[in-house]
Protein backbone atom coordinates (compact mmCIF):
# COMPACT_ATOMS: atom_id res chain seq x y z
CA UNK A 1 0.00 0.00 0.00
CA UNK A 2 1.01 3.64 -0.46
CA UNK A 3 -0.88 6.69 0.74
CA UNK A 4 -1.29 10.21 -0.65
CA UNK A 5 2.37 11.03 0.11
CA UNK A 6 3.60 8.52 -2.50
CA UNK A 7 4.14 11.06 -5.31
CA UNK A 8 6.03 13.52 -3.09
CA UNK A 9 8.08 10.64 -1.66
CA UNK A 10 9.25 9.61 -5.14
CA UNK A 11 10.40 13.16 -5.87
CA UNK A 12 12.22 13.53 -2.54
CA UNK A 13 13.88 10.12 -2.91
CA UNK A 14 15.11 11.07 -6.37
CA UNK A 15 16.61 14.26 -4.94
CA UNK A 16 18.36 12.40 -2.15
CA UNK A 17 19.72 9.70 -4.47
CA UNK A 18 20.96 12.17 -7.06
CA UNK A 19 22.42 14.51 -4.44
CA UNK A 20 24.70 11.72 -3.23
CA UNK A 21 25.76 10.83 -6.78
CA UNK A 22 26.47 14.28 -8.22
CA UNK A 23 27.96 15.58 -4.95
CA UNK A 24 30.69 12.94 -5.19
CA UNK A 25 31.27 13.42 -8.94
CA UNK A 26 31.06 17.22 -9.30
CA UNK A 27 32.26 19.20 -6.22
CA UNK A 28 29.66 21.66 -4.99
CA UNK A 29 26.83 20.25 -7.14
CA UNK A 30 23.37 20.22 -5.62
CA UNK A 31 20.01 18.60 -6.45
CA UNK A 32 16.96 20.86 -6.09
CA UNK A 33 13.18 20.43 -6.56
CA UNK A 34 11.80 23.77 -7.85
CA UNK A 35 10.14 25.05 -11.01
CA UNK A 36 12.75 26.14 -13.53
CA UNK A 37 10.96 29.51 -13.68
CA UNK A 38 10.38 29.88 -9.92
CA UNK A 39 10.65 33.45 -8.50
CA UNK A 40 14.29 34.08 -7.78
CA UNK A 41 14.77 30.85 -9.70
CA UNK A 42 16.05 28.72 -6.82
CA UNK A 43 17.79 26.43 -9.28
CA UNK A 44 21.32 25.46 -8.27
CA UNK A 45 24.36 27.26 -9.60
CA UNK A 46 25.88 23.86 -10.20
CA UNK A 47 23.76 20.74 -10.18
CA UNK A 48 20.44 19.27 -11.29
CA UNK A 49 16.90 20.48 -10.76
CA UNK A 50 14.20 17.79 -10.53
CA UNK A 51 10.75 18.95 -11.59
CA UNK A 52 7.58 16.84 -11.88
CA UNK A 53 5.88 18.32 -14.93
CA UNK A 54 3.26 15.67 -15.84
CA UNK A 55 1.36 12.65 -14.49
CA UNK A 56 -0.71 10.11 -16.45
CA UNK A 57 -2.71 7.02 -15.48
CA UNK A 58 -0.73 3.84 -15.86
CA UNK A 59 -2.19 2.11 -18.93
CA UNK A 60 -1.70 -1.41 -17.59
CA UNK A 61 -3.27 -0.86 -14.18
CA UNK A 62 -5.79 1.96 -14.58
CA UNK A 63 -8.76 -0.45 -14.43
CA UNK A 64 -7.22 -3.18 -12.30
CA UNK A 65 -9.12 -2.18 -9.17
CA UNK A 66 -12.65 -2.06 -10.61
CA UNK A 67 -15.08 -2.54 -9.01
CA UNK A 68 -13.90 -1.58 -5.54
CA UNK A 69 -17.26 -1.71 -3.76
CA UNK A 70 -20.07 -4.23 -3.38
CA UNK A 71 -23.64 -3.59 -4.56
CA UNK A 72 -24.56 -2.14 -1.15
CA UNK A 73 -21.65 0.36 -1.19
CA UNK A 74 -19.28 -1.41 1.18
CA UNK A 75 -15.60 -1.50 0.08
CA UNK A 76 -14.43 -4.84 -1.26
CA UNK A 77 -10.83 -3.75 -1.88
CA UNK A 78 -8.68 -0.66 -1.50
CA UNK A 79 -9.25 1.81 -4.35
CA UNK A 80 -5.85 2.51 -5.91
CA UNK A 81 -4.87 5.00 -8.60
CA UNK A 82 -1.87 3.82 -10.63
CA UNK A 83 0.19 6.74 -11.93
CA UNK A 84 3.20 7.34 -14.15
CA UNK A 85 5.29 10.38 -13.12
CA UNK A 86 7.23 12.40 -15.70
CA UNK A 87 10.25 14.39 -14.47
CA UNK A 88 12.29 17.04 -16.21
CA UNK A 89 15.93 17.00 -15.13
CA UNK A 90 17.59 20.33 -15.99
CA UNK A 91 21.35 20.78 -15.49
CA UNK A 92 23.20 23.94 -14.48
CA UNK A 93 26.78 25.12 -14.06
CA UNK A 94 29.62 26.88 -15.83
CA UNK A 95 29.59 26.02 -19.50
CA UNK A 96 33.28 26.88 -19.73
CA UNK A 97 34.00 23.97 -17.41
CA UNK A 98 31.22 21.76 -18.89
CA UNK A 99 29.63 21.46 -15.48
CA UNK A 100 26.05 20.90 -16.83
CA UNK A 101 27.30 18.04 -18.97
CA UNK A 102 29.32 16.53 -16.13
CA UNK A 103 26.25 16.62 -13.85
CA UNK A 104 24.19 15.13 -16.70
CA UNK A 105 26.63 12.24 -17.04
CA UNK A 106 26.53 11.58 -13.31
CA UNK A 107 22.71 11.53 -13.26
CA UNK A 108 22.46 9.27 -16.32
CA UNK A 109 24.99 6.83 -14.86
CA UNK A 110 23.18 6.71 -11.52
CA UNK A 111 19.68 6.18 -12.91
CA UNK A 112 20.84 3.69 -15.51
CA UNK A 113 22.83 1.51 -13.10
CA UNK A 114 20.24 1.78 -10.30
CA UNK A 115 16.87 2.32 -12.01
CA UNK A 116 14.79 1.22 -8.99
CA UNK A 117 13.87 3.20 -5.91
CA UNK A 118 14.51 0.53 -3.34
CA UNK A 119 12.72 0.26 0.00
CA UNK A 120 15.91 1.27 1.79
CA UNK A 121 16.28 4.41 -0.34
CA UNK A 122 12.69 5.40 0.50
CA UNK A 123 13.13 4.67 4.24
CA UNK A 124 16.33 6.76 4.32
CA UNK A 125 14.39 9.64 2.76
CA UNK A 126 11.30 9.61 4.99
CA UNK A 127 13.42 9.30 8.14
CA UNK A 128 15.63 12.23 7.12
CA UNK A 129 14.71 15.28 9.25
CA UNK A 130 14.89 17.43 6.11
CA UNK A 131 11.82 15.57 4.86
CA UNK A 132 9.85 15.53 8.09
CA UNK A 133 6.66 16.29 6.15
CA UNK A 134 7.00 12.80 4.57
CA UNK A 135 7.31 10.90 7.86
CA UNK A 136 3.86 9.30 7.40
CA UNK A 137 4.65 8.01 3.91
CA UNK A 138 4.38 4.23 3.47
CA UNK A 139 5.68 3.98 -0.09
CA UNK A 140 8.42 1.65 1.17
CA UNK A 141 5.71 -0.96 1.87
CA UNK A 142 4.45 -1.00 -1.73
CA UNK A 143 4.53 -4.38 -3.44
CA UNK A 144 6.20 -3.13 -6.64
CA UNK A 145 9.24 -0.82 -6.55
CA UNK A 146 9.17 2.37 -8.60
CA UNK A 147 11.25 2.07 -11.79
CA UNK A 148 12.96 5.07 -13.41
CA UNK A 149 13.33 5.01 -17.22
CA UNK A 150 14.60 7.71 -19.62
CA UNK A 151 12.18 9.40 -22.03
CA UNK A 152 13.06 10.60 -25.50
CA UNK A 153 11.82 14.16 -26.02
CA UNK A 154 12.09 15.60 -29.52
CA UNK A 155 13.53 19.05 -30.17
CA UNK A 156 10.00 20.35 -30.77
CA UNK A 157 8.76 18.96 -27.44
CA UNK A 158 11.69 20.47 -25.58
CA UNK A 159 11.11 23.80 -27.34
CA UNK A 160 7.44 23.89 -26.32
CA UNK A 161 8.26 22.79 -22.79
CA UNK A 162 10.73 25.63 -22.20
CA UNK A 163 9.29 28.44 -24.33
CA UNK A 164 5.57 27.90 -23.55
CA UNK A 165 5.48 26.10 -20.25
CA UNK A 166 8.37 27.75 -18.38
CA UNK A 167 9.11 30.76 -20.61
CA UNK A 168 12.71 31.00 -19.41
CA UNK A 169 16.02 30.48 -21.12
CA UNK A 170 16.62 26.86 -22.08
CA UNK A 171 18.92 24.72 -19.95
CA UNK A 172 20.38 21.34 -20.82
CA UNK A 173 17.57 18.87 -19.99
CA UNK A 174 16.58 15.20 -19.91
CA UNK A 175 13.22 13.60 -19.13
CA UNK A 176 12.59 10.49 -17.01
CA UNK A 177 9.49 8.50 -16.16
CA UNK A 178 8.81 6.96 -12.74
CA UNK A 179 6.46 4.02 -13.12
CA UNK A 180 4.28 3.04 -11.47
CA UNK A 181 3.14 4.76 -8.27
CA UNK A 182 0.01 3.58 -6.47
CA UNK A 183 -2.00 6.09 -4.49
CA UNK A 184 -4.40 4.11 -2.31
CA UNK A 185 -7.33 4.97 -0.09
CA UNK A 186 -6.59 4.17 3.53
CA UNK A 187 -9.57 2.03 4.49
CA UNK A 188 -10.19 -1.53 5.57
CA UNK A 189 -12.18 -3.46 2.95
CA UNK A 190 -14.81 -5.97 3.92
CA UNK A 191 -13.24 -9.36 4.48
CA UNK A 192 -14.48 -11.97 2.02
CA UNK A 193 -15.95 -15.22 3.33
CA UNK A 194 -13.68 -18.24 2.98
CA UNK A 195 -14.20 -20.54 0.00
CA UNK A 196 -15.68 -23.81 1.21
CA UNK A 197 -15.22 -25.76 -1.99
CA UNK A 198 -13.74 -25.20 -5.43
CA UNK A 199 -15.44 -26.72 -8.46
CA UNK A 200 -14.18 -26.43 -12.01
CA UNK A 201 -16.20 -27.84 -14.92
CA UNK A 202 -15.32 -28.11 -18.59
CA UNK A 203 -18.36 -28.13 -20.87
CA UNK A 204 -18.08 -29.00 -24.60
CA UNK A 205 -19.79 -26.55 -26.92
CA UNK A 206 -22.26 -29.03 -28.45
CA UNK A 207 -25.42 -27.13 -29.33
CA UNK A 208 -28.32 -29.52 -30.05
CA UNK A 209 -30.26 -29.14 -33.29
CA UNK A 210 -33.46 -30.73 -34.62
CA UNK A 211 -33.59 -31.70 -38.30
CA UNK A 212 -37.19 -32.94 -38.24
CA UNK A 213 -39.87 -34.50 -36.08
CA UNK A 214 -41.70 -37.74 -36.83
CA UNK A 215 -44.63 -37.89 -37.23
CA UNK A 216 -45.44 -34.29 -38.02
CA UNK A 217 -49.16 -34.83 -37.36
CA UNK A 218 -50.18 -36.91 -34.34
CA UNK A 219 -52.96 -37.23 -31.74
CA UNK A 220 -52.77 -36.50 -28.01
CA UNK A 221 -50.70 -39.02 -26.02
CA UNK A 222 -48.85 -40.32 -29.09
CA UNK A 223 -45.07 -40.68 -29.22
CA UNK A 224 -43.12 -37.89 -30.92
CA UNK A 225 -39.61 -38.57 -32.21
CA UNK A 226 -37.06 -35.80 -32.76
CA UNK A 227 -34.21 -36.47 -35.20
CA UNK A 228 -31.09 -34.31 -35.30
CA UNK A 229 -27.65 -34.04 -33.72
CA UNK A 230 -26.04 -33.48 -30.31
CA UNK A 231 -29.40 -34.25 -28.71
CA UNK A 232 -28.06 -35.99 -25.59
CA UNK A 233 -26.85 -33.74 -22.78
CA UNK A 234 -26.06 -33.99 -19.07
CA UNK A 235 -29.69 -33.17 -18.33
CA UNK A 236 -31.95 -33.33 -21.40
CA UNK A 237 -35.42 -31.87 -21.33
CA UNK A 238 -37.98 -30.98 -23.97
CA UNK A 239 -39.86 -27.71 -24.06
CA UNK A 240 -43.38 -27.82 -25.52
CA UNK A 241 -44.28 -24.14 -25.38
CA UNK A 242 -44.47 -23.35 -21.64
CA UNK A 243 -44.47 -27.05 -20.72
CA UNK A 244 -41.23 -28.89 -19.85
CA UNK A 245 -41.01 -32.68 -20.13
CA UNK A 246 -38.17 -35.07 -19.31
CA UNK A 247 -37.80 -38.10 -21.58
CA UNK A 248 -36.62 -41.44 -20.22
CA UNK A 249 -32.82 -41.85 -20.45
CA UNK A 250 -33.29 -45.00 -22.55
CA UNK A 251 -35.16 -42.94 -25.17
CA UNK A 252 -32.35 -40.42 -25.65
CA UNK A 253 -29.44 -40.82 -28.06
CA UNK A 254 -27.19 -38.32 -29.77
CA UNK A 255 -29.29 -38.57 -32.94
CA UNK A 256 -32.87 -38.94 -31.70
CA UNK A 257 -35.22 -38.51 -28.74
CA UNK A 258 -38.61 -40.21 -28.33
CA UNK A 259 -41.26 -39.05 -25.85
CA UNK A 260 -45.00 -39.39 -25.33
CA UNK A 261 -46.67 -36.01 -25.68
CA UNK A 262 -47.26 -34.54 -22.21
CA UNK A 263 -50.79 -33.96 -20.97
CA UNK A 264 -52.12 -30.44 -21.16
CA UNK A 265 -51.06 -29.61 -24.72
CA UNK A 266 -53.85 -28.07 -26.75
CA UNK A 267 -54.65 -29.05 -30.31
CA UNK A 268 -53.20 -27.02 -33.16
CA UNK A 269 -49.70 -26.16 -34.35
CA UNK A 270 -47.29 -26.78 -31.48
CA UNK A 271 -43.51 -26.56 -31.13
CA UNK A 272 -40.81 -28.60 -29.44
CA UNK A 273 -37.29 -27.58 -28.41
CA UNK A 274 -34.42 -29.55 -26.87
CA UNK A 275 -32.98 -28.01 -23.69
CA UNK A 276 -29.58 -29.06 -22.31
CA UNK A 277 -29.03 -28.26 -18.65
CA UNK A 278 -25.82 -28.84 -16.69
CA UNK A 279 -25.77 -30.31 -13.21
CA UNK A 280 -22.84 -28.52 -11.53
CA UNK A 281 -23.86 -29.81 -8.13
CA UNK A 282 -24.11 -26.41 -6.37
CA UNK A 283 -27.01 -25.84 -6.12
CA UNK A 284 -28.37 -29.23 -7.02
CA UNK A 285 -30.93 -27.99 -9.55
CA UNK A 286 -29.75 -27.98 -13.18
CA UNK A 287 -28.24 -24.80 -14.64
CA UNK A 288 -29.52 -23.66 -18.02
CA UNK A 289 -27.19 -24.59 -20.87
CA UNK A 290 -27.79 -24.88 -24.61
CA UNK A 291 -31.07 -24.72 -26.54
CA UNK A 292 -31.87 -26.20 -29.95
CA UNK A 293 -33.90 -24.68 -32.74
CA UNK A 294 -37.70 -24.83 -32.49
CA UNK A 295 -39.42 -27.56 -34.53
CA UNK A 296 -43.20 -27.40 -35.27
CA UNK A 297 -45.70 -30.26 -35.32
CA UNK A 298 -49.50 -30.56 -35.45
CA UNK A 299 -51.42 -31.99 -32.51
CA UNK A 300 -54.73 -33.40 -33.81
CA UNK A 301 -57.96 -33.12 -31.89
CA UNK A 302 -59.89 -36.37 -31.46
CA UNK A 303 -63.66 -36.89 -31.20
CA UNK A 304 -64.38 -39.13 -28.20
CA UNK A 305 -68.17 -39.19 -28.65
CA UNK A 306 -69.36 -42.59 -30.05
CA UNK A 307 -69.71 -42.35 -33.84
CA UNK A 308 -71.40 -42.40 -36.33
CA UNK A 309 -74.11 -39.97 -35.26
CA UNK A 310 -77.45 -38.85 -36.67
CA UNK A 311 -78.85 -35.41 -36.03
CA UNK A 312 -81.80 -33.43 -37.40
CA UNK A 313 -81.52 -29.97 -38.90
CA UNK A 314 -82.17 -27.27 -36.32
CA UNK A 315 -80.98 -29.52 -33.48
CA UNK A 316 -77.77 -29.30 -31.47
CA UNK A 317 -74.99 -31.89 -31.82
CA UNK A 318 -72.84 -32.30 -28.70
CA UNK A 319 -69.35 -33.67 -29.23
CA UNK A 320 -66.61 -34.48 -26.69
CA UNK A 321 -63.06 -33.64 -27.77
CA UNK A 322 -59.59 -34.60 -26.61
CA UNK A 323 -57.39 -32.77 -25.74
CA UNK A 324 -59.47 -30.06 -24.04
CA UNK A 325 -59.86 -26.89 -26.12
CA UNK A 326 -58.80 -23.50 -24.85
CA UNK A 327 -61.28 -20.63 -24.57
CA UNK A 328 -59.41 -18.58 -27.21
CA UNK A 329 -59.14 -21.39 -29.76
CA UNK A 330 -61.23 -21.50 -32.94
CA UNK A 331 -63.36 -24.66 -33.28
CA UNK A 332 -65.29 -25.75 -36.42
CA UNK A 333 -67.45 -28.78 -37.14
CA UNK A 334 -66.85 -30.13 -40.65
CA UNK A 335 -69.53 -32.26 -42.30
CA UNK A 336 -68.19 -33.11 -45.72
CA UNK A 337 -67.24 -29.79 -47.29
CA UNK A 338 -69.54 -27.73 -45.05
CA UNK A 339 -68.37 -26.03 -41.87
CA UNK A 340 -70.28 -25.08 -38.74
CA UNK A 341 -68.20 -22.67 -36.61
CA UNK A 342 -68.51 -22.67 -32.84
CA UNK A 343 -69.59 -19.24 -31.56
CA UNK A 344 -66.99 -17.17 -29.72
CA UNK A 345 -67.03 -18.14 -26.07
CA UNK A 346 -67.50 -15.38 -23.47
CA UNK A 347 -64.68 -14.58 -20.98
CA UNK A 348 -66.81 -16.08 -18.21
CA UNK A 349 -66.39 -19.59 -19.71
CA UNK A 350 -63.80 -21.92 -18.15
CA UNK A 351 -60.27 -21.65 -19.60
CA UNK A 352 -60.62 -25.09 -21.22
CA UNK A 353 -63.55 -27.32 -22.13
CA UNK A 354 -63.94 -30.86 -23.48
CA UNK A 355 -67.57 -30.83 -24.69
CA UNK A 356 -69.20 -28.49 -27.18
CA UNK A 357 -72.65 -28.09 -28.73
CA UNK A 358 -72.87 -27.34 -32.45
CA UNK A 359 -76.20 -25.92 -33.67
CA UNK A 360 -77.12 -27.51 -37.01
CA UNK A 361 -78.61 -24.79 -39.26
CA UNK A 362 -82.13 -25.37 -40.56
CA UNK A 363 -80.88 -25.02 -44.16
CA UNK A 364 -77.95 -27.39 -43.72
CA UNK A 365 -77.68 -30.03 -46.51
CA UNK A 366 -79.09 -33.41 -45.54
CA UNK A 367 -77.42 -36.74 -46.08
CA UNK A 368 -74.43 -38.70 -44.80
CA UNK A 369 -70.94 -37.20 -44.94
CA UNK A 370 -67.55 -37.52 -43.27
CA UNK A 371 -67.32 -35.89 -39.85
CA UNK A 372 -64.31 -33.90 -38.67
CA UNK A 373 -63.51 -31.27 -36.07
CA UNK A 374 -60.98 -28.48 -36.78
CA UNK A 375 -59.21 -26.70 -33.88
CA UNK A 376 -56.90 -23.80 -34.81
CA UNK A 377 -56.37 -25.35 -38.22
CA UNK A 378 -55.66 -28.89 -36.98
CA UNK A 379 -58.27 -31.42 -38.11
CA UNK A 380 -59.28 -34.68 -36.44
CA UNK A 381 -58.23 -37.86 -38.22
CA UNK A 382 -60.42 -39.80 -40.64
CA UNK A 383 -60.65 -43.60 -40.84
CA UNK A 384 -59.08 -45.24 -43.92
CA UNK A 385 -60.36 -48.57 -45.28
CA UNK A 386 -57.44 -50.99 -45.07
CA UNK A 387 -59.30 -54.08 -46.44
CA UNK A 388 -57.67 -54.93 -49.79
CA UNK A 389 -60.78 -56.70 -51.09
CA UNK A 390 -63.13 -53.88 -50.18
CA UNK A 391 -64.43 -51.63 -52.98
CA UNK A 392 -63.52 -48.64 -50.82
CA UNK A 393 -59.97 -49.86 -50.14
CA UNK A 394 -57.58 -47.06 -49.21
CA UNK A 395 -60.42 -44.52 -49.07
CA UNK A 396 -61.89 -42.53 -46.17
CA UNK A 397 -64.87 -44.35 -44.71
CA UNK A 398 -65.50 -42.63 -41.37
CA UNK A 399 -66.40 -41.29 -39.00
CA UNK A 400 -69.70 -40.14 -40.50
CA UNK A 401 -72.60 -37.86 -39.63
CA UNK A 402 -76.11 -38.11 -41.01
CA UNK A 403 -78.15 -34.94 -41.25
CA UNK A 404 -81.92 -35.46 -41.52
Amino acid sequence: MSNFLAVATVTATLQQVLQSAIGADVPGAKATMVRPDAPGHGVPEVGVNIYLYQITPNAALRNADLPTRTSDGRPSQRPAAALDLYYLMSFYGKESQLEPQRVLGSVVRQLHSRPLLTRQMIRDTVTNPAYSYLAASNLADAVEPVRITPMGLSLEELSKLWSVFFQVQYALSAAYRASFVLVEEELTPQAALPVRERQVFAVPFDVPFIDRVDPQILPAGATLTMLGGNLRGDVTRLKFGPTLATPAPADITARQIAIALPAGLQAGVRTVQVIHDFDFGTPTEPHRGFESNVAPFILQPAITTPLPVTVARGATLTLALNPPVGREQQVDLLAGENAIPLPTRPPTDPPTASSFGFAIPAAFPTGTSLLRVRVDGAESALIVDTNPVSPTFNQFIGPTITIT
